[in-house]
């Protein structure tokens, strides 16, 4: 999943200014005024937000943290060397900082931010966290909890009074052009306001089990992280996260975890509940059009697995690679409403119907979900693939033996023995080996190249050229504008990918 421009997670947070201007037609004769009527907001939209800052404003607090680095200074660490000239320079240790943003959720003190804003670091050990109320009050916080898949964590102050404190609201009722304002410490500068509109809702913004936010207009700066954003009722509907930048600062896309996620997450960190989410074992890639003509199927719908994780719920119910998942526990999967986010919210060990395509037929698996993994444990996760035997490079083509298949762009020869050898593969593999492919096509665009095996199209087996031939013939009278193949590099797993026909 990439973009044009970088998404940065903030050590603050997400807001983004609003820059108002005339209305559209202001510039019109006095007799249009009634037709002006019709553009111009209603009643409603606020003057100043002055007073209702007022009210939030105690509540939205500023967050730093203090953390100690273990730093190697022996120059030769990680050499042979290292353990020979270990005694010029030991480990030391330096200390690092981070701003971010909070907001009080109870009178008693729990404290929302943001995981990443209290674990900029995570090799280092966190000593200090401290709270900075609006009038410049500083309390040690205790860390009550903490999760890195949400990126929420909880603090907690303590004092005899009461603090002053903010709800949560209902962020699925939010509507795109719905004004928010978002509080926050952009840049160090505590209690800073600014406004904006909610520019779009269950935005997805990177990847992950919890890709679905609120995005905004209202200036979000590093700083900014883990603060509120409020809504025109003074409820809290988000907590700033994540801006999307060419350079670090803010152009007016930030992004907010949505209320309806974090709030019943924080309730389970300050319970000391563990956090459980579902987890199916598949590797998985959005449906695109050039999967869905390949495939026959409606774009923007459902997701291809590309993979499955051996002995995880996946595979046990029988799903397969090359199979679209179009629906689960009866709910859609759609590019907002996404496999991932969808299995996520499933309590591990529910059976559930889960929907697929294959092959064109639909069919319905029961699946026992399974436990996901911790975020370091699915970084570290591999899927299976045989290693690389070291022979030499891939065949070159082999004059009259090189047959070209002109749909797709490329020059292919049948596999065999010798050369699955030296393209590192079992001896049992079967399929065609590509020898050339016209740097024009879709193909050599898709990363298909010399020495690539295609195991299988459109679900189909190719041992010959004719194979293939076959399935691209079958796929034009069908009016399909792509063939999905399934496809094998040296040393890596069979992924699927489709390539338009020309």
């Amino acid at each position: 999943y990439s973009y044009g421009i970088t998404a940065a997670l903030l050590a603050g947070g997400a807001t983004v200014s609003l820059i108002t201007g005339q209305p559209a037609g202001a510039q019109v004769a006095q007799n249009d005024a009634q037709n002006i009527s019709r553009v111009v907001p209603r009643a409603g939209a606020p003057e100043s937000f002055a007073d209702l800052t007022q009210q939030l404003q105690p509540a939205v607090v500023n967050i730093s943290t203090r953390q100690r680095i273990t730093v190697e200074t022996n120059p030769f660490a990680g050499s042979p060397f290292a353990d020979l000239f270990g005694g010029q320079g030991q480990p030391t240790t330096r200390e690092a900082q981070s701003l971010g943003s909070g907001f009080i959720i109870s009178a008693d003190g729990y404290v929302v931010t943001n995981n990443h804003v209290i674990t900029p670091d995570g090799r280092a050990e966190l000593e200090e966290v401290t709270v900075t109320m609006p009038d410049g009050t500083e309390y040690t916080a205790e860390v009550v909890g903490k999760d890195a898949e949400s990126d929420l964590a909880v603090l907690k102050i303590e004092r005899d009074e009461p603090f002053p404190f903010v709800r949560f609201g209902d962020s699925s009722q939010a509507r795109v052009g719905d004004w928010v304002i978002a509080i926050g410490n952009p840049f160090g500068l505590g209690g800073t306001v600014t406004s904006g509109i909610v520019s779009a809702v269950l935005r997805r913004a990177g990847a992950g089990a919890y890709d679905r936010y609120i995005q905004t207009d209202a200036s979000i700066n590093r700083g900014n992280s883990g603060g509120p954003l409020f809504d025109m009722q003074g409820n809290v509907i988000g907590i700033n996260n994540a801006i999307f930048s060419p350079s670090g600062g803010s152009v007016g896309i930030g992004f907010a975890i949505p209320a309806e996620i974090a709030a019943p997450l924080v309730q389970k960190l300050i319970s000391g509940e563990e956090i459980l989410r579902g987890y199916l074992g598949v590797q998985i890639q959005p449906m695109n059009e050039d999967l869905a003509s390949a495939l026959g199927l409606p774009a923007n719908r459902g997701e291809f697995i590309q993979s499955v994780v051996p002995g995880e719920a996946a595979e046990q119910a029988g799903l397969q690679a090359g199979d679209v998942v179009v629906k689960v526990n009866g709910e859609d999967v759609t590019p907002e409403q996404t496999l991932s986010f969808i299995v996520a919210n499933i309590e591990p060990g529910k059976r559930v119907p889960v929907e697929i395509v294959r092959n064109g037929d639909r069919r319905t698996l029961q699946v026992n979900v399974g436990r996901r993994p911790s975020a370091e444990q699915l970084a570290a996760q591999q899927f299976n693939t045989e290693e690389e035997d070291g022979q030499s490079s891939p065949p070159s083509p082999s004059g009259d033996n090189a047959s070209v298949v002109g749909a797709l762009g490329l020059q292919a020869i049948p596999l065999n023995v010798q050369i699955a050898r030296q393209l590192g593969m079992p001896d049992s593999t079967q399929g065609l080996v590509i020898t050339a492919v016209d740097p024009n096509s879709d193909a050599a665009r898709k990363g298909l190249s010399r020495g690539t095996i295609v195991l299988s199209a459109n679900g189909r087996d190719v041992k010959q050229i004719s194979d293939l031939e076959a399935v691209i013939r079958s796929a034009q009278s069908e009016g399909r504008g792509a063939v999905l193949l399934r496809v094998r590099s040296r040393g890596g797993p069979a992924i699927s990918v489709p390539v338009r026909l020309r």
